[in-house]
C-alpha cells in the first residue's frame, strides 16, 4: 500500500511533492490553502503545471488533500457557514485543478444546536456544495473524529447518518484515523477489538467507502475524546494496530499517510515511515 505524511506547501503545493518525495513517501496529504486563513487563494498556472510535472516525475501517487481548519459546515451561525461554504467549493476546485482525487474534511460541530440539527446543516452544505461545484470529479472523504467538544463524526453511526442525510451520496467517501476512532472508543490494540471495529464499519457504511488511512498513535486512552497525535508505535495504541492495518489485504491499496508530529526537517516522519515498514517486513 502507498505509505506517505501530510507535507507542507510552503512556498508552493509544488514544492510539496519534491518535500515528499526526499522523506520516502509514495502517496502525500496537502492543504491546497493556508489551513488558518479565510483568505482566497488563486492558485498559479505555472504552480499547478509544476506540480503535475513534480507528481510525474516522483511517482508520488495519490495525492490527498485535507479541509481548512477554519471550516465549519454544521456552523449555525449563518456568516461563518457561508465562509465555511466558500472555502469548501474554493478547496474542491484547488483539487479539480491539481488532479487531487480526494479531499478529506471534518465534518462539522453542531456548536450546542444538537447532532439531529448539527447533522441536518452539514448535509445542506454537502448538497449545495456539490451543486456549486459542478462537474468536479473530486471525492469527499468525511473523516472520524475524536469527539471533542460538539464535534460530529466521532461514531459509524453519525457517519451513516450523514450519509442518508445528502440528497446524493456518490460523491463521499470515508477517512479512517486510528488515533480519532480510539479516542472515539474504538478499540483496535487487539485482533478482537480491531476485527469488531471494521465489522461495524462495513455495516454501517460499506468498507468500499473507505478511501484514505490516516495513521498516528495516541497520546489519550480510549474513549478519552482526545485529539492529540504521537508518533507510531510510542502512545497509547503501540504498535499492534499498525501491524493489523498494513497486513490487512482488504485495505492494500488504500493511502495510508502519517499526521504526527514533526519538526522542519522531516526526520520525525522518516523515522515513522521506518517504524511502518520494518513492521510490514517483519509479518511478510
Amino acid at each position: 500500500m502507498p505509505l506517505g505524511a501530510h507535507i507542507s506547501i510552503a512556498g508552493g503545493v509544488d514544492k510539496a511533492i519534491l518535500r515528499g518525495h526526499d522523506v520516502g513517501c509514495e502517496t502525500i496529504q496537502i492543504f491546497t490553502r493556508s489551513p488558518r486563513q479565510w483568505r482566497p487563494r488563486v492558485l498559479d498556472e505555472e504552480e499547478v503545471l509544476r506540480f503535475c510535472e513534480n507528481k510525474q516525475h516522483t511517482g508520488i501517487d495519490p495525492v490527498v488533500a485535507h479541509d481548512c481548519y477554519l471550516i465549519n459546515l454544521g456552523s449555525p451561525d449563518e456568516e461563518l457557514w457561508q465562509k465555511s461554504m466558500r472555502v469548501f467549493v474554493e478547496e474542491l476546485g484547488h483539487c479539480q485543478q491539481l488532479g487531487i482525487p480526494y479531499l478529506v474534511i471534518h465534518p462539522g460541530s453542531h456548536v450546542d444546536t444538537g447532532e439531529e440539527a448539527g447533522s441536518r446543516r452539514i448535509a445542506q452544505a454537502l448538497d449545495q456544495a456539490r451543486e456549486q461545484a459542478g462537474g468536479h470529479q473530486v471525492e469527499v472523504l468525511l473523516e472520524i473524529t475524536a469527539g471533542q467538544g460538539t464535534n460530529l463524526g466521532h461514531s459509524f453511526g453519525q457517519l451513516a447518518q450523514l450519509l442518508d442525510l445528502v440528497a446524493d451520496d456518490s460523491w463521499l467517501g470515508i477517512c479512517f484515523d486510528t488515533c480519532h476512532a480510539f479516542a472515539a472508543g474504538y478499540e483496535l490494540r487487539t485482533r478482537e477489538g480491531y476485527e469488531g471495529t471494521f465489522r461495524e464499519l462495513d455495516e454501517l457504511i460499506g468498507l468500499e467507502r473507505l478511501k484514505v488511512i490516516h495513521l498516528n498513535d495516541a497520546k489519550g486512552e480510549l474513549g478519552s475524546r482526545l485529539d492529540r497525535h504521537q508518533h507510531i508505535g510510542r502512545g497509547k495504541l503501540g504498535l499492534e494496530p499498525f501491524r493489523l492495518l498494513l497486513n490487512d489485504d482488504r485495505f492494500r491499496d488504500l493511502p495510508m499517510v502519517l499526521e504526527t508530529p514533526k519538526g522542519p526537517d522531516y526526520e520525525e516522519d522518516r523515522q515513522n515511515l521506518r517504524v511502518l515498514r520494518d513492521v510490514i517486513a517483519s509479518t511478510s
